[in-house]
């Protein structure tokens, strides 16, 4: 995979192409020894584009079982321990959250592990974040863009794509 630079909405960010789920996992893999707690991931794209698969890698690569992960369509928040950092796994798809909820969501938002949400846009807050925008290319292939919103998210985007 190649990272070519670009600005997304003035964010700075990186594209690439991954031609298997194998290869979506493994550039996950790759970002997860540089979290350190506290991020937040956000995930966009059509059903079935690899944001499941993306936090398979990430699972892999902090150290806990990828073959936990599981969509959390259904129960909306997915905890996962057991490795160097707890990762927590929120699927907003079927999910507009009220205020309520939100402040609820605070716990993983703000907490000590790594936070990755599924349908970010339906969080209805615009936070800094790392996102990360899966796009189908072909029936295996995605486009994968990954945009910096904040500084903290710009050296962890530069780091990731071998800067």
């Amino acid at each position: 995979m190649q990272w070519v630079k670009e600005y997304a909405g003035g964010w700075p960010g990186f594209h690439v192409r991954s031609r298997s789920a194998a290869a979506t996992r493994r550039l996950a893999a790759r970002l997860a020894p540089l979290l350190q707690g506290g991020e937040l991931i956000g995930l966009r794209g059509d059903l079935g584009s690899g944001k499941t698969v993306f936090v398979r890698g990430l699972a892999d690569g902090l150290g806990i079982s990828p073959h936990k992960v599981r969509s959390p369509s259904f129960t909306l928040i997915n905890e996962y321990t057991g490795g160097r950092l707890p990762l927590y796994h929120v699927d907003l798809y079927r999910l507009r959250p009220s205020v309520a909820d939100r402040v609820a969501l605070r716990e993983y938002l703000d907490g000590s592990g790594v936070c990755v949400i599924e349908w970010i846009d339906n969080l209805g807050e615009d936070t800094l974040r790392l996102e990360v925008q899966f796009t189908f290319v072909g029936e295996k292939e995605r486009a994968i863009v990954a945009v910096a919103r904040g500084t903290r998210y710009d050296a962890l985007l530069y780091q990731w794509q071998g800067g």
